[in-house]
This record gives C-alpha cells, sequence and structure tokens, in this order.
C-alpha cells in the first residue's frame, strides 16, 4: 500500500462526485454527507454506490474513509476545528499570496526566512488572539 493520505469530509466528498453523473451528484452528495459521523452507514454507501455502478466513487470513499476519523482520537470539542483542513489551506493561501508578491527569491534560505516569519505571525494570534484550540478541553 502507498503513502497514507488525510483527506477531509469536504474533499471526500468532492472526489467522490467527481466519479458521478450530474444528474445524481446533488442526492448522492447529501447521502454521504450524512454518513460521515458513522462508520456503518459509510460502508453502507460504499455498497449503494457500487449498485448503482458508481464503482470509482466507491473505490475513492473506500481509500480515504479510514483516515476520515483520526480527528475522533482528540477531545470531542476540538473535532469541529480539525475534521476538515481549513486551517492548513488558510495558511497555504497566506504563503502563496505573500511569495507571489516577492516574486523570485534570491535562495532557498530568505524563502525560509519568509515562510517562517508567517509561520510565526500566525502562531502569535492563535496564542494572542481568539483560541482556535483550547488545550484545557480533556
Amino acid at each position: 500500500m502507498g503513502a497514507s493520505w488525510q483527506i477531509c469530509h469536504v474533499h471526500i466528498i468532492r472526489a467522490m462526485l467527481k466519479n458521478v453523473a450530474k444528474k445524481d451528484r446533488k442526492e448522492l452528495a447529501k447521502k454521504g454527507k450524512e454518513t460521515l459521523e458513522d462508520e456503518q452507514k459509510m460502508q453502507d454507501f460504499v455498497l449503494e454506490l457500487e449498485e448503482r455502478g458508481y464503482t470509482k466513487a466507491a473505490e475513492t470513499i473506500e481509500r480515504f474513509r479510514y483516515s476520515l476519523w483520526n480527528y475522533k482520537a482528540f477531545p470531542k470539542p476540538h473535532w469541529r476545528r480539525i475534521r476538515t483542513t481549513n486551517a492548513l489551506e488558510r495558511i497555504n493561501k497566506k504563503l502563496k499570496r505573500r511569495s507571489r508578491v516577492i516574486g523570485a527569491f534570491p535562495n532557498d534560505a530568505s524563502l525560509l526566512r519568509l515562510t517562517v516569519s508567517i509561520l510565526m505571525d500566525i502562531d502569535e494570534e492563535w496564542i494572542t488572539g481568539r483560541r482556535y484550540l483550547r488545550m484545557d478541553v480533556e
């Protein structure tokens, strides 16, 4: 088996819908979202997709479904924030926006300095501003 990929709730539904006929997308997106919290419902949904002839969509869910529930190893109050990759996507967008302004970097060290300074700013915002996650939760 290859690398273990992490995928969030939104992206697994999007990836599954790429392999579904347009006429069925709305219905199957709704069903897919309903199955995200329950492993048995997810397995039943995979079987339904296969029965309807959407084997690629079923394979997509089957390949990633086990990593969907990794967030449940953390305290329940954190689940809402960490079940998606939104925070990581926001960081990547900020890094991309700031690096585009500069254009070409003279060397790897200058790119690394910019990246570290952006990440330090984000860390400071999380520490001093509104808390992203409360670590005193049991």
